[in-house]
Formats: C-alpha cells, structure tokens, sequence
C-alpha cells in the first residue's frame, strides 16, 4: 500500500519545485535524489515509525437518542490486532491491554481481525495474544466478536460454515466471551443494557474455485430477538457495512475493518475495504439518530504500513451531558 505514496511525491515535486526554465541536468538530479529521498522517508515512516510508535487513545463522549441520559457508561474498543511477528507480537498486545486497562472502562469490547493473513509476517500464537487479551479489566467483562481475517485464516471452519474458527476457540480457552449472532444483558448502576454480537458479514470467500452459499455468518434479525426487553442496545459488528440495515432499536453501533483506510492523505484515502467507500471510513457517524463509531484500529492489513492513520485504542463515554 506504500506504492500510491512515491508517485503522488514525483508529481508534487514537479509541480513545486520546477523552474520557470528548463532544468540543466545537475538540477534535475538534484530533485530527483531529494524526491527519492523524501519517498524513502515516507516508507520509513508509513512500515515502522507510525505503526509501531504512535498509538493513541481517541474519545468520544455523546449520548444517543435512545440511550438513557442518566445511564453513564464508558467503552474500550480494540479493533483490529491483526497479531504477527515483528509488528503486533504478543507483548506489543500486553501494552495496548495496559492502556486500554488505565481507561477506567466499565466494559472492554473487541471487534475482530485479531490474526493477520497478509504476507508480510509470521504468525503470533493464538494462544499467545489471546492469553495477553484475556488480561483486559473491566467491571462488565470482556465482549467480542469475529472479524473476517479470522475465518479466513482457518480454511476448515470456511467450509464447515458454522461453529467458531480457531481463533474464537482459542479466545474462548482464554476465557474470553465470544459472541456470534449472540447478546447479553448487562446493569450497572441498577440500569439495565444489551450488548449484542454480531457474525463476521464476509467470513466466506472462495477457497481454490470453491464457494460457500453464504457470503458471511450474520444474522442481524435472529441476534437483535435475543433482546428480550426495552433495555438500550450496543451492536458489535466488525463490518461498518451492516450499518444501513441497523434499526433505531440499537443506540450504537460498534465496528473496526477499515483500518480509516490505513493510508489517509488530508481526507484522501486510496483504498477502503467497503461497499460505501470513504462513508464509514473512520470515526463518528450519525445518520436518521442512528449513531456509529468506526475504530482505526490498532494493526495492518494487505501491508504493514500506516500514514495519517495511527493506531487506536478507542474510549466512549455515553450518557454524558
């Protein structure tokens, strides 16, 4: 993903730093030797520098128009892993459950993508990162979801198309709630909520010419019956795409898979893994009262290369005034 970078450099640079007359030659290698350069910087920046030395915390604090104004709650998101070896290594998940631990969170959630399939890497252990996951502290528990990465990594449980693939079970041997077209009830301050699971919306792809008659393992009508009051819901869904399906029933949606495009040039984002493009990218969307935050979660996906997208632990207060 770094090789829309190096041309958008050349052209700026020609644009900027041609003269009024023809360069000499000198010149003109001068300015390409400082292009090439400052594309080498970039590439450092984008693989090493950015990934791994700029995660932050991002907040947000509003209430929904279905959420109770006296209910105050205070979410910790994790999206995203995507474990391997060098760059999301079982102690780099460590410090990412510290920080997310000193957040004061009343509930942790995790919304998929914890394994990487991309090239660029070894795999980390489940067994590992999930051990190190399993440390998250909250009063309300731990709750999470399957993102696609995580069905494709296991091309058995593709086929079988049901039960969890092998990362969920690890996660689940961790002690760790995974939900799948699932939903619990949880109280706090004698107030009662829902948080409801969904399944990965793409977990089937074609595997060597074979296809599954589902695309994803989503039931967003059989988990949202599961609901058996007027409590306030909170969807977990790794996809943003469920999202215009969503009924006003949910108070927030929750989801990750975008990485905010992993490359955001000022806006411009080269590539979006959505049906509605730059739409749900990243952030904080409200469309018809319907509230969705989209993470920019904490790993890489396809390359290992972040810029103008720093890795995020996500923090909302609801219920705030």
């Amino acid at each position: 993903m770094i090789w829309p970078v190096i041309p958008v450099i050349f052209i700026f640079g020609f644009i900027f730093l041609w003269p009024s007359k023809m360069l000499n030659r000198r010149a003109f290698l001068r300015l390409i030797t400082s292009l090439t350069v400052a594309g080498g910087g970039i590439a450092i920046y984008g693989s090493l520098i950015e990934p791994l030395f700029r995660l932050r915390v991002t907040r947000y604090a509003f209430t929904p128009p279905t959420w109770p104004k006296d209910l105050r709650l205070r979410l910790a998101i994790v999206a995203d892993l995507h474990a391997c070896d060098p760059w999301m290594t079982a102690e780099r998940v460590m410090e990412i459950v510290d920080l997310t631990n000193s957040q004061g969170a009343d509930c942790a959630l995790l919304v998929g993508d914890y394994v990487a399939t991309h090239k660029f890497q070894r795999q980390e252990p489940a067994s590992a990162w999930s051990r190190a996951l399993a440390r998250l502290d909250a009063p309300l528990g731990v709750h999470a979801v399957l993102g696609n990465h995580d069905w494709w990594a296991d091309k058995a449980s593709m086929r079988r198309g049901e039960g969890l693939p092998d990362v969920g079970k690890a996660m689940q041997d961790a002690g760790l709630a995974v939900y799948q077209n699932d939903a619990v009830r949880l109280v706090k301050d004698g107030k009662a909520f829902w948080i409801v699971g969904l399944g990965d919306q793409i977990a089937f792809v074609p595997v060597r010419g074979w296809r599954h008659p589902r695309y994803g393992i989503d039931d967003l009508t059989g988990a949202l019956t599961k609901v058996a009051d007027d409590a306030p819901v909170i969807l977990l869904a790794h996809e943003p795409d469920i999202f215009p399906s969503v009924p006003a029933r949910v108070s927030l949606t929750l989801s990750g898979h975008t990485h905010g495009g992993q490359i955001d040039f000022f806006g411009w984002r080269p590539n979006v893994p959505s049906h509605y493009g730059a739409r749900y990218a990243y952030g904080h969307k409200i469309e018809n009262d319907r509230h969705l935050v989209v993470s920019g979660g904490l790993g890489c996906s396809i390359a290992p290369v972040r810029i103008g997208c720093p890795p995020e632990i996500v923090v909302i207060d609801l219920g705030v005034a």
